[in-house]
């Protein structure tokens, strides 16, 4: 049965336009808000279960969404908005009229289990910018690494601009959280070789080091760069030769350089 909502005051379009703004009600209340029919669809695939559903029947209707989404709709409360109340929901321009609030797991490190014996990470330490961990997601979903780590993270993934900027990436790729000292524990005690980028006097070439062994690849912020605990903790302290004047890139292009070493290593 669908329901139906006319009112932008009503506690439930509130309550979505608040778990947009506070990644503290995302997690006190184990979920986050959706907005587009492509991301929507990753999240399903990823695993992720819708709660509810809101859509706008002047931009798509329920036939639509059911050849979209399929049987899950039975399971989902389905609620229809008016042009006024999805205008107070949507969080970006270009809408295509739907958007889901889903339930959130916790994504616990230890639980991460690789699928094969010599597992790839990306791992980035205290990233800041939205649209870098966007891109970050969308790299590393591109080299089909088997886990995206973020130590001492600033924001949940669920942010709604991570989700915009990543386009649905984070549905796509194992993403687990933790501290520093967690996770360099964990990739200790999992024999997962640690590879630091950073300008420090130990690095040497990235195109020197082996990377078909299991292998963690650890950027850091670009006002920063790496704290000294991963620096120490570092099997090995790599840099990316450059030929220009500028000693840095952006943490997502080094990211995408280092990354597809090791995918071209794997081939």
């Amino acid at each position: 049965m669908i329901k139906s909502i006319t009112s932008p005051t009503n506690p439930l379009i509130k309550n979505i336009v608040l778990l947009t703004d506070k990644s503290r009600l995302r997690k006190e209340s184990s979920s986050f808000v959706v907005e587009g029919q492509r991301e929507i669809l990753l999240a399903l695939k990823g695993g992720y279960l819708p709660k509810t559903i809101l859509f706008n029947p002047t931009i798509v209707g329920y036939n639509q969404l059911f050849d979209l989404y399929g049987k899950v709709l039975f399971d989902t409360e389905m609620i229809e908005v008016t042009n006024l109340v999805y205008n107070k929901i949507a969080y970006r321009e270009g809408t295509e009229g739907v958007i889901a609030i889903f339930k959130s797991e916790p994504s616990e490190l230890g639980n991460i289990v690789f699928d094969q014996p010599s597992p790839l990470l990306l791992v980035a330490e205290a990233p800041e910018k939205p649209g870098n961990i966007g891109a970050l997601l969308r790299t590393a979903d591109a080299a089909g690494v088997d886990a995206f780590v973020i130590a001492n993270p600033n924001t949940d993934v669920f942010n709604p601009n991570i989700i915009r900027s990543s386009v649905g990436a984070v549905f796509t790729n194992k993403v687990v959280s933790g501290t520093t000292s967690d996770i360099i524990a964990f990739l200790k005690k999992n024999k997962i070789r640690i590879v630091c980028a950073t300008l420090s006097e130990t690095s040497v070439s990235c195109y020197s080091q082996d990377f078909t062994v299991p292998t963690a690849i650890v950027v850091g912020t670009e006002s920063t760069g790496l704290s000294e605990e991963w620096i120490n903790a570092a099997d090995v302290n790599v840099l990316i030769p450059m030929k220009g004047k500028i000693d840095s890139m952006n943490v997502s292009v080094s990211a995408s350089v280092l990354l597809f070493e090791a995918v071209r290593q794997r081939l």
